[in-house]
């Protein structure tokens, strides 16, 4: 018979979880379905809504969609990031559940008594949330850009290959990674380590406090510097040359695969039904894609990513990593592989320029001024390694800077030199992506793809269409759709996905941007 454990939540009551990897799994089987029984040819009945969780950095956003794939409702709460120490992030699991508690409670609200099919999840990747025997949250999670691990970092290199680590993870080392968290965890805070029993992704977590199953999907699994991303399976080689053992972490399920259902306890929390289904869902870039359409089936079309940080999306359908590491290779929601080209400051440069330079002005303002200027910014380059640079240099310690000033440069030329900039570290992560997962399109989403005149130099710099989507909704729409696909209504969370367009983009005169574009590269940070 398997010992079950009382869990405390963080809101004092009790609820059942499994306490080794074999009970998680009699746990699902024990709820009376499988993600093997209801994803068959033989569907059920649609229900009205899925649910979709996105537990980001900021804040969690949860959205309600129906079987066409639309959005019918939405709510967000914030919750504060901790940074104890310079370079340190940090958030408690408990504002998570409480926010993630009020979103859900907003949704029923609003739906009126509508029926829910299943609720999916989806959140920031990376991050370390440690737990006791009992489940218990032994400290704050650490989060993905957290950068107190460059001694873990060096020593997983120094126990593994760097070759090889990529070779078998699809990654080097990586201070934002959960693995040199753990090294980190087990070198400043031993006593903290020596409580140490299972180690969870953040959204995982969630969907341990929601169900009281741990599990974990490739996708998120994937950027964790210790998973297999050829078999999917947790590496026991480079665990074991650290010391470590997969037995801290959970059983792997698809990412639509259902793990659990909500338990009473949550189900009162929420006022969402005892039971409901609640599917694996992906991390959140990998969520973000599935809800754009982007899948290992229709190679050649990625996405581009104008958000705080800049991201591009390549999908494709075997692990093929960067033999240098310079652009991360994860699983893919949909069953195949991505990689992600990632510039830490994207329209954080931008926002950064007009807090620190014109705070007056809007960000529709500061475009149109940089009109004014041409391509090549009047001989002005700006690096936009505000916050060090990850792809293709994975140098933390990286600056910005603009070179090139004179008496003759203009606000124009300074505003149109830091969307340049941006444009050119992305064109940096495009030109590895491009042997290994060639894009022939690529879909425009962030905040800063609001604006044509930057989408458009962002089209000429990387030489590539883009297509700018009427919906954008982000992970938590991604997750909803896989929420679809794991109670048996679709064969494909991407079927879903609404895919129609704003505008399209042409590259119109690529060649203006090339000088300029050798001269960002040729001059030192």
């Amino acid at each position: 018979m398997k010992k079950r454990l009382n869990v405390s939540s963080a809101y004092g009551e009790t609820y059942d979880a499994y306490g080794d990897k074999k009970a998680n799994q009699t746990a699902r089987s024990a709820y009376g379905f499988s993600a093997n029984d209801l994803y068959s040819s033989e569907k059920k009945s649609v229900m009205a809504l899925t649910l979709g969780l996105d537990l980001g950095t900021s804040g969690v956003r949860a959205v309600a969609v129906d079987e066409s794939g639309s959005v019918v409702a939405e709510s967000t709460r914030t919750y504060p990031l901790l940074t104890p120490h310079p370079g340190w992030t940090e958030q408690r699991p408990e504002d998570w559940l409480a926010g993630t508690m009020a979103v859900l409670k907003d949704l029923v609200e609003e739906l009126g008594g509508r029926e829910i099919a299943a609720l999916g999840l989806s959140g920031q990747m990376h991050g370390l949330v440690p737990l006791g025997a009992q489940g218990q949250v032994i400290r704050p999670a650490l989060l993905w850009n957290d950068q107190r691990t460059g001694d873990g970092v060096a020593e997983i290199e120094a126990a593994v290959p760097r070759e090889t680590l990529i070779a078998r993870t699809g990654n080097p080392a990586i201070t934002g990674f959960q693995l040199p968290k753990l090294l980190w965890l087990r070198q400043a805070e031993p006593e903290n380590f020596a409580r140490l029993t299972h180690a969870l992704l953040p959204k995982d977590y969630l969907g341990f406090a929601l169900t009281g199953v741990m599990a974990a999907e490739p996708s998120d699994a994937s950027g964790t510097n210790c998973f297999e991303i050829t078999r999917k399976v947790w590496d026991a080689e480079v665990l074991g040359a650290l010391g470590l053992s997969t037995a801290l972490f959970p059983d792997i399920v698809a990412s639509h695969e259902v793990v659990g259902s909500l338990t009473r306890e949550m189900a009162t929390q929420t006022a969402l039904p005892e039971g409901l289904p609640v599917v694996a869902g992906a991390g959140d870039n990998a969520a973000a894609a599935i809800g754009s359409g982007l899948s290992h089936l229709t190679p050649g079309l990625g996405s581009v990513s104008l958000g705080t940080s800049g991201v591009i999306f390549a999908p494709l359908d075997a692990p093929t990593p960067d033999p240098a590491g310079r652009v991360h290779l994860f699983c893919h929601a949909d069953g195949g592989y991505h990689l992600l080209g990632v510039t830490l400051a994207a329209a954080g440069s931008f926002r950064w320029y007009r807090d620190t330079f014109a705070p007056e002005r809007s960000f529709s303002d500061l475009t149109a001024q940089a009109e004014h200027s041409t391509p090549g910014a009047g001989g002005v380059t700006f690096k936009p390694y505000l916050a060090g640079e990850r792809t293709p240099h994975l140098d933390p310690d990286l600056r910005g800077s603009w070179t090139g000033l004179s008496l003759a440069t203009g606000q124009a030329d300074v505003v149109r030199a830091v969307l340049e900039g941006v444009a050119f570290s992305l064109r940096d992560a495009l030109d590895v992506i491009t042997p290994l997962a060639p894009l022939t399109r690529a879909l425009a989403t962030g905040g800063g793809a609001v604006s044509d005149t930057w989408l458009q130099l962002v089209c000429d710099v990387l030489e590539l269409p883009l297509t700018r989507p009427q919906q954008n909704q982000g992970p938590a729409y991604g997750a909803a759709l896989l929420a679809w696909q794991g109670v048996g209504a679709i064969d494909n969370a991407v079927s879903l996905a609404k895919k129609e367009s704003d505008k399209d983009f042409q590259p119109r005169e690529p060649e203006r941007y090339r000088e300029a574009l050798s001269r960002y590269r040729s001059v030192s940070s």
